[in-house]
């Protein structure tokens, strides 16, 4: 059995990792933490939790014997906590965005830290196991993907050598629930009665996902921003609890086949358990994903043959957070990456 610890465990992603490594059949899970809620009953305090026997501990508690810390802490905690860690010899899932951006000056732009830890993120591999997975397999420190990024990159990865015929950079149109926008975060722009009966775009041209989708959709496809120009990346505010649904505006230099297209996605979503391509003429909703680790994808190419317009759909807290997180914990201990989360 894996013996795990979730740092962090009382938030939105934190909650949804002890659900998942509750029952995941080869974890035991040993250590919650909690600043606000230490020394109270996980099941307590969370009914819907109400088979778990533990309780939160504080954040610098001894972790004893575990082999595995998942950090669902603030950016700057994760980036103090990381180097202790991988000193004590854990392995760590880090749903923060410290270690995902390799250029350090991106990074300080967008996050507004100095990256203090340039050993570990020399070390990181970013959490995506659909395009690393080998990489996962044997690392000792995973950067899980943000959600927007996941959700982007799970459609325009698929488009392969494409990538590098495009007249225009790629224009993503991404709207998300509260909890994908920081929903629990006192601050009035998420709170109900600005979020009910609204619908906004927000961090137009500033938001801190653009540069991560931007690094490895280069890193991954012929796509180069130098020459195409910058990915173009808007988020929008749902009214809704989760759920990201993302429209990706592609338009090609030539006419490309519709069954071309179709033949990439097709065979990239198989192999990957959480990639789902839905057939012609279907659309990709929130509802087929909520709930869920899957991606689900619909393409839809226009007449001309120059113009695709791709759309994903994902859960925000399990493919866009916690469960991503678990399946690239199964991918560092040689298990089944859908193991616990089917």
């Amino acid at each position: 059995m894996i013996k795990a610890a979730i740092i962090g465990a009382a938030g939105l992603s934190g909650l949804e990792l002890i659900r998942i490594l509750n029952s995941h059949p080869g974890v035991e899970l040993s250590v919650v933490t909690s600043g606000k809620y230490r020394g109270q009953p996980v099941a307590r305090t969370f009914p819907q939790l109400r088979t778990v026997s533990l309780e939160f501990q504080d954040h610098d508690c001894p972790l004893a014997d575990t082999q595995v810390v998942f950090l669902a802490v603030p950016n700057k905690a994760s980036l103090d906590a990381v180097p202790g860690l991988l000193a004590q010899g854990r392995k760590v899932i880090d749903l923060s965005g410290v270690f995902r951006l390799h250029d350090t000056e991106v990074f300080r732009k967008a996050y507004r830290l100095e990256m203090t830890a340039p050993e570990a993120l020399a070390e990181a591999v970013f959490g995506l196991p659909e395009a690393f997975g080998k990489e996962i397999a044997g690392a000792r420190l995973i950067a899980n993907p943000g959600c927007y990024p996941t959700a982007a990159l799970l459609g325009l990865l698929p488009l392969g050598e494409l990538a590098g015929e495009l007249a225009a950079p790629p224009v993503i149109d991404a709207k998300s629930g509260v909890s994908g926008a920081g929903g629990r975060v006192e601050d009035d722009s998420v709170n109900f009665m600005e979020v009910n009966e609204n619908f906004k775009a927000y961090k137009v041209f500033r938001h801190q996902h653009t540069p991560e989708i931007q690094e490895y959709l280069e890193q991954l496809t012929p796509f180069r921003a130098d020459t195409c120009g910058p990915v173009v990346f808007t988020p929008h505010l749902l009214p809704l609890a989760r759920g990201i649904l993302s429209t990706m505006y592609v338009r090609f230099t030539r006419a490309v086949a519709a069954q071309d297209i179709r033949a990439r996605f097709e065979n990239y979503a198989s192999g990957r358990p959480f990639v789902t391509l839905l057939p012609a003429g279907a659309d990709a909703e929130l509802k087929m994903a909520v709930g869920t680790n899957s991606c689900v994808i619909s393409l839809h190419p226009d007449e001309s043959g120059k113009n695709l317009v791709i759309v994903s759909a994902i859960d925000n807290l399990l493919k866009g957070a916690s469960g991503q997180a678990v399946q690239n914990m199964n991918l560092m201990f040689g298990l089944d990456e859908a193991l616990g989360l089917d």
